[in-house]
């Protein structure tokens, strides 16, 4: 496990191994979520990188006879 330590300005420093296997860069943006008395950093993904992502999805569900 590794520790950080809050400066007094409530800022952290992710540890190099973290930023290099996540591929985290300088400027990045990143959403903060407190979660089950944690906190998860997300990072911002432009809508237009994820389009396509579900590309070949089946959907598990049948449609209502007037929608299809």
């Amino acid at each position: 496990m590794t520790t950080v330590t809050v400066s007094p300005k409530f800022q952290i420093v992710i540890p190099a191994r973290f930023r290099k296997d996540l591929g985290i860069d300088p400027g990045e943006k990143m959403q903060v979520i407190s979660f089950k008395n944690r906190l998860e950093l997300l990072p911002v993904v432009p809508m237009k990188s994820r389009r396509g992502f579900l590309k070949g999805l089946k959907a598990p569900f049948e449609r209502e006879r007037d929608r299809v």
